[in-house]
């Protein structure tokens, strides 16, 4: 008897897109990565941390969209897809 096995992953991909690094966030802003960071540490910019240690920093895309449309920045002027 054949079984295929199929990763847990694929089974539960929804569609949505991964959180955004700070690079990418910093290229969509058209700002320097430490403001960005700065962004992210004042609360600014909605973020999480992954990993162990000091991990990285990660920004979900309804974050980067909220921040946004807070300063009138027009969606499609980012360069990513939200």
């Amino acid at each position: 008897m054949h079984v295929e096995l199929i990763s847990p992953a694929l089974e539960q991909d929804t569609g949505r897109l991964p959180a955004l690094k700070v690079k990418d966030v910093a290229i969509a802003l058209d700002v320097d990565t430490s403001t960005v960071y700065a962004a992210c540490r004042t609360g600014l910019i909605g973020s999480y941390r992954v990993g162990a240690g000091r991990g990285t920093i990660r920004i979900p895309r309804s974050a980067l969209k909220a921040y946004a449309i807070e300063r009138n920045i027009p969606l499609d002027a980012l360069g990513v897809t939200l």
